[in-house]
């Protein structure tokens, strides 16, 4: 049986005490049931309400500054097969933007394709 990664940070070296999962790295103990708990809670949601699931394609709705890029991503931009990962400063997709590579984004800033 595999051990789930971290929820906090995703670490893949979890073990577990007892009824407990803990992760080495950031010292983080969670139990199976919070485990669960959460994944039944975790909804992400575009722009508009529509539910977003891994695999979806978005279209940006607004002009995006990037760090230490010359060149915004433009409203109208398709990101295709998103992937929902743990939110991080507000950023709850993770996706591969042509021009731009790897990138995170806020699900405000999306609509489903």
């Amino acid at each position: 049986m595999s051990l789930p990664n971290c929820p906090k940070c995703n670490s893949e070296y979890t073990y577990e005490d007892g009824h407990l999962f803990v992760c080495p790295e950031c010292f983080h103990e969670w139990t199976k049931l919070e485990m669960e708990k959460a994944a039944e809670k975790k909804v992400v949601r575009d722009s508009v309400g529509n539910e977003l699931k891994d695999g979806d394609d978005v279209v940006i709705i607004k002009d995006l500054k990037v760090k230490g890029e010359s060149k915004p991503l433009k409203q109208g931009t398709k990101v295709k097969s998103i992937v929902l990962q743990e939110e991080v400063d507000g950023h709850d997709i993770g996706c591969k933007i042509p021009g731009f590579g790897p990138m995170n984004l806020k699900s405000e800033v999306v609509k489903k394709a």
